[in-house]
């Protein structure tokens, strides 16, 4: 049985909550990203979710139950925050994360779409 902790769960929770949105889903890092116009809104993983916030709310984020920087090779990411699974049991919590990473997001300029790469054998 899946626990509200889980990648799949919350990645579905993800999706519906982001329905009305133009949100792809695209594997990076060994994790799933949702991404809004190229741009990266969050990631799910084991460790919780991932919300980009931008730097100048990185300090307020950070201030939130659960909230902690989050750490790319060991360092900081900067506008980035990594909030634990309790910090996003429900769909109010959640909701409130992508928000914020939504109110960020929203105003960077679209990424170009690159082609895929394609493996030759």
């Amino acid at each position: 049985m899946e626990t509200l902790n889980s990648t799949d769960t919350l990645a579905d929770r993800v999706r519906r909550l982001l329905v009305d949105r133009p949100i792809t889903a695209k594997r990076m890092f060994g994790r799933l990203s949702f991404m809004l116009s190229g741009n990266m809104l969050c990631c799910v993983s084991e460790k919780g979710l991932m919300v980009r916030v931008g730097a100048a709310a990185e300090a307020e984020a950070l201030a939130m139950p659960h909230a902690a920087p989050c750490l790319g090779a060991g360092r900081p990411m900067a506008g980035f925050i990594l909030v634990a699974p309790r910090g996003v049991v429900t769909d109010a919590d959640l909701g409130g994360w992508l928000d914020q990473a939504l109110r960020y997001v929203e105003e960077l300029p679209p990424k170009e779409v690159k082609p895929t790469k394609r493996r030759t054998a």
